[in-house]
This record gives structure tokens, sequence and C-alpha cells, in this order.
């Protein structure tokens, strides 16, 4: 009797141990930046996006990658660049602050995501090596809103790195209408499927 018992409690214990085996779970509303490892350079990955705390500003650098404008509508490609020596991430939305000439901060409206296709993206974690990049889209109107007669210029943008209390300031010629207002796209990665048509 005892001899009929034990096939089936080995079979319970392998069903047991089978259920044990490692398992993978993503966090709500994130998806890895690049699907295909080959689109990207070989300084960036997003294959293991949770292993690295995120980027402080003073690790990274930013410029303007490009710029383009049709229709009363400006697309501007900003890159940030891991100059550390030290694996980071960045996921969400950048902010931004528009200086004059002087240095005087000017009007600044920064809507998340708005209505441009450049910049409605869905959010990602990107994973940057040392030297690896990531991008942000900007978008906005030169042409005056309501009662303006005129927008204001901005020579520089404060740029904040998401989940960054630090900052970086980059070189711009941009002037924004509607009191400052600038949409902005969440990161993403070199491959990835959002539009980058200005970098």
């Amino acid at each position: 009797m005892s001899h009929r018992r034990r096939p089936a409690a080995i079979l319970v214990a392998g069903l047991m141990l089978a259920g044990c085996g490692t398992s993978s779970s993503t966090a709500p509303g994130t998806r890895s930046a690049t699907t295909s490892t080959q689109a990207a350079p070989p300084a960036t990955t997003s294959t293991t996006p949770l292993a690295a705390k995120s980027c402080p500003a003073a690790s990274l650098t930013a410029a303007v990658a490009g710029s383009s404008g049709a229709a009363g509508t400006i697309e501007t490609t900003v890159v940030f660049r891991n100059a550390s020596s030290t694996t980071c991430v960045l996921g969400g939305y950048p902010g931004g602050q528009m200086l004059d000439g002087q240095g005087a901060q000017i009007a600044t409206t920064v809507v998340r995501g708005g209505s441009y296709p450049f910049t409605d993206l869905p959010q990602s974690i990107v994973t940057l090596l040392p030297g690896g990049v990531a991008y942000f889209n900007m978008g906005f109107s030169d042409v005056p809103a309501g009662g303006e007669t005129s927008c204001p210029s901005a020579s520089q943008l404060v740029v904040t790195p998401p989940n960054a209390y630090d900052h970086q300031t980059i070189t711009v010629q941009m002037a924004p209408c509607d009191n400052g207002t600038i949409a902005v796209s969440p990161v993403f990665g070199p491959g990835s499927a959002a539009t980058q048509t200005t970098a």
C-alpha cells in the first residue's frame, strides 16, 4: 500500500518544484525602449532597465540634436548622453525653463505629451551604459495666440532630466508662443518606435 502512494508523492513534489521556477514581471506602465538590439548603438541597452539607478544630471551631457519646422510647428530633439563611468537609467518626462540672452527666466509652460504626434509617445525605460544616449522631443507653435503680438525668444534652456533635482543648461534658439508653451515627450532610446525626425 505504501508502494502505491510513493510515486504519487514524488509526482506532487516534482510539480511543486516546477512551480517554484523563475518568473519575470514588469512594472505596470513600463516597457523596454529598445525592442531590437540591432538598432541601438553598443553603448545603449535596455535589457535590464531596473538594475541601475536613475541618471542624475551631473552624469549627463545634453544638447540639441536637431530641429525642424513647418506650418507654424517647431520640433526639436534633445539628446542626453551618459558621461559617467556608471550605468544609469532614464524614464519619464524631462522638465524645462527658458532663459533669455541675459540668463533671466522667461515665461515657460511645459506640457507633458501634448497633441503633437512626435511628443505624444508612450513612456519607456532607457538604460544608458557609459557613453549611451537617450532622447526627448519638444514641440511648440511660433504663431502668436490670443492677444500676443510677439513671442519671447530664448537662447538657453534649463533641462531637468526625469526624476532628477539638478539640471543641465543647453543653448537653443526658440520662441514658443501661447505663454511659452512647450510640449515634451518622454525620453526614448535609439531604435525605438518614437518619431525622431530631427536627430
